[in-house]
């Protein structure tokens, strides 16, 4: 069964993490750190208070993300804006940022979304159950990834096959690459196609993608597509996922919701407040600095850990209270800064349109207490782990 990895070495529960991240958070924002190898970290800092991750986040010149990425994304997916910096980072995103911007994407949810939530759920409706995992939040954003990049469905099932493999990378690295390699191969012939007739999809319109009459080469096109399946469909299973599993452990809440579906956006946010899809990212310090009252050195390796920022009760009284009522607006899930998540508007968007797909079709949705209660872990490179959530629902 597919499940949402979290790494190779699955470490603690969830909300011990939480516990945990609560009390070094009250100790101090920043805290140097030994190096911890099992967790693949060098000597450095950890940052946990809100305002100091999102100031790192914030500041590229000072804070880089190619040092602390560039090597391994460039084995896996070559040159990705993940591993650059200003300005290099600017002008390829520059190229990318209108096709991902929320009234670009729009359209796809009538025409791509919503049908591929109907049509996945459409295959479990009769028997009044599901894994919303390995049924829903999973194959849903490989499908839709590879219908707005308009692949014929002939290669759907190669595609996710890809997909899975690269979002297995942390347990088989070797694996990765093929998938990689292999995903290399077939975007060339795409892109080939794509320039012979280009179409209404993602694809052409990163062909005819121009800044200031620069346009992105193809290598960067083959590692920008190849970057969207570990990136984008982790975030939006996960964001679907931990919501719906919020939800149900809040049924006053989940009432709420059914009754009156403006509060969505909120209930997105909160959710994604929550529980962010990564608990941590890194960065490099360029400079000698200072953060939280810390003396930070040039070269110094520093986890921002935004499932701390996203939980700092400085931000948000009672943070570990799930409350789809709150204003949850300038969380940390999707990062912040230049390097802010190009796909959050496609997540949210697919986020919504699923949540609703389910309150529609699944009536009297709960969980099934028949299974193993539903078991949250953070993986070593923190990520969530959530392997299934298994639900009933009338019929």
């Amino acid at each position: 069964m597919a499940s949402i990895r979290g790494g190779s070495t699955v470490i603690i529960e969830l909300e011990d993490v939480y516990q945990y991240l609560a009390g070094c958070r009250a100790q101090a924002s920043v805290q140097a750190r030994a190096a911890t190898p099992e967790a693949g970290l060098p000597a450095g800092f950890d940052v946990f208070g809100y305002e100091e991750c999102a100031r790192v986040l914030r500041e590229p010149r000072t804070f880089s993300s190619s040092q602390a990425y560039a090597d391994n994304a460039t084995r896996v997916f070559g040159r990705t804006i993940i591993g650059m910096d200003d300005p290099e980072h600017k002008r390829h995103r520059d190229l990318v940022a209108d096709i991902f911007q929320q009234r670009a994407l729009a359209p796809f949810v009538d025409e791509v979304v919503t049908p591929a939530c109907h049509e996945l759920i459409d295959r479990v409706a009769p028997s009044g159950r599901a894994d919303l995992v390995a049924d829903l939040s999973l194959p849903l954003p490989i499908l839709v990834t590879a219908r707005i990049l308009g692949l014929p469905a002939d290669d759907e099932g190669r595609f996710h096959r890809w997909s899975l493999d690269l979002l297995e990378m942390s347990d088989d690295f070797q694996r990765g690459l093929d998938a990689s390699a292999e995903l290399r191969e077939y975007f060339a012939g795409v892109v080939a196609d794509r320039r012979r007739q280009p179409r209404e999809d993602i694809i052409s319109r990163l062909l005819s993608a121009e800044v200031d009459g620069i346009r992105l080469e193809d290598e960067a096109i083959y590692s920008f597509l190849r970057l969207l399946l570990p990136a984008g469909v982790e975030t939006t299973a996960r964001s679907i996922v931990s919501l719906v599993r919020r939800l149900l452990a809040h049924p006053d809440q989940l009432a709420d919701l059914i009754r009156d579906r403006s509060l969505m956006p909120q209930a997105i946010e909160e959710g994604l407040r929550c529980d962010a899809p990564a608990l941590m990212i890194m960065r490099v310090a360029t400079r000698d600095t200072e953060l939280g009252g810390m003396a930070v050195p040039a070269g110094s390796a520093l986890v921002i850990n935004l499932g701390s920022a996203n939980r700092d009760e400085r931000r948000w009284p009672d943070a570990d209270r799930f409350d789809i009522h709150r204003d949850a607006q300038q969380h940390l899930a999707f990062a912040a800064g230049p390097h802010m998540c190009l796909g959050l508007h496609l997540a949210r968007l697919e986020t919504a349109a699923t949540v609703n797909a389910v309150l529609d079709r699944m009536p009297g949705l709960r969980l099934d207490d028949g299974q193993p209660a539903p078991r949250v872990t953070v993986g070593t490179n923190g990520m969530s782990v959530l392997d299934s959530l298994p639900v009933l629902f009338d019929v």
